[in-house]
């Protein structure tokens, strides 16, 4: 898979992308991402990538021509699944989401910033928009990071044991179970008798039950 991200400031990303999942999945081969600087292709003489809005009000927004500019250049070299930008307006990240762009080759992400993007750009490129939440980043790098991460970490062979991935929270509509590691008794709290009885059948059934249980204390949204 190849994610090809769009950006005002790509620095802001490549700690993200050089440390864990994310970087053993781009040493494995698993994986490309690579940032395009807008800068690049502004052709005004202080690479500007933003201007004021028409009909006036607080704010900048970014340029359609550099952003075109940089599209038109990276269709040019290969096919997009789907072009993403990040955006309040967009359907919420959720796994079920994720899990289908992660079957993607090729994904472009688009950040912005500033007021947003040039409604031009979204009605002739963007196929998908996306929101990460009901709130406000300063530009959409960190959307474009958590959903990198999302997908990447769904690719066969990005994890250790593929299996842990599909037992995830959301994998299955709840919450994960409790989980317990060594002690088994630690300053007065044990682990639960059934995940040392080492029954298999009976560990899976306390697991669903648990992450039944969780769901509907804590997110009954999800059950609806």
């Amino acid at each position: 898979m190849r994610i090809d991200i769009i950006s005002v400031v790509p620095a802001l990303m490549n700690s993200f992308f050089e440390h864990s999942i994310c970087a053993r999945a781009a040493k494995a081969g698993l994986v490309e991402v690579v940032f395009h600087d807008l800068h690049d292709f502004s052709e005004k003489k202080h690479k500007q990538v933003d201007d004021y809005p028409f009909g006036g009000g607080a704010g900048m927004v970014m340029a359609v021509e550099p952003l075109s500019k940089c599209i038109e250049f990276l269709k040019s070299e290969r096919e997009y699944n789907e072009i993403i930008y990040f955006s309040p307006d967009g359907i919420v990240l959720k796994q079920g989401l994720v899990n289908q762009l992660s079957l993607g080759e090729n994904l472009l992400f688009i950040c912005g910033h500033y007021k947003g993007i040039d409604e031009r750009i979204r009605e002739r490129y963007v196929t998908k928009e996306i929101s990460i939440g009901d709130y406000v980043l300063s530009g959409g790098e960190l959307a474009a990071a958590v959903t990198a991460d999302a997908i990447i970490r769904l690719i066969p062979g990005a994890i250790g044991d593929e299996s842990s991935a599909l037992t995830d929270s959301f994998q299955d509509g709840l919450l994960a179970p409790p989980v317990y590691t060594r002690p088994a008794s630690f300053d007065g709290m044990d682990v639960p008798e059934v995940l040392l009885s080492g029954h298999g059948k009976k560990i899976e059934e306390w697991r669903h039950e648990q992450a039944v249980l969780r769901t509907q204390t804590r997110r009954p949204d999800l059950l609806d």
